[in-house]
């Protein structure tokens, strides 16, 4: 039966997490977080949902600009899984391209369009868990004061 949270993500026959140190897992995270920005997504978001989801350990979330680009950055983050022994358990695409997931186990991959991204709203079903810095030292925003 389809989680009603998390659109696509199913409960029943899904594997047991890996048993991968913390760190390996956050590690590919991070790197999932940079593929996206590097694959032309918007608005990249690694949250850290242990302790909050019986599904998963961590949420990435980003938009995506067409259904091509978005194609382009799914098959990239399962790679990617495939390359540092994250296997995806499951991808989805809905019919219209607006919204897409892979699904790690440990690690949930969403992409969505923004109109559909702010409907769904997992930012803020997740605001209290922690965010991950994924980015790399030169993509650091600042503030206009220079902070």
């Amino acid at each position: 039966m389809p989680n009603p949270h998390i659109p696509g993500v199913q409960e029943e026959n899904r594997p047991p997490r890996r048993q991968t140190s913390p760190q390996n897992a956050q590690d590919f995270v991070v790197d999932l977080a940079r593929t996206l920005h590097d694959d032309k997504c918007t608005d990249v978001v690694a949250i850290d949902v242990r302790g909050h989801s019986q599904l998963t350990d961590y949420v990435v979330i980003a938009s995506g600009t067409s259904d091509r680009q978005m194609k382009s950055a799914m098959d990239d983050t399962a790679k990617l899984g495939d390359e540092r022994g994250f296997p995806a358990f499951r991808t989805s695409v809905d019919t219209r391209t607006t919204w897409g997931v892979v699904d790690f186990v440990d690690v949930i991959v969403h992409l969505f369009e923004p109109s559909t991204r702010l409907h769904y709203d997992l930012d803020t079903m997740w605001g209290d868990a922690p965010r991950i810095a994924w980015e790399r030292p030169d993509q650091v925003q600042r503030n206009r004061a220079g902070l």
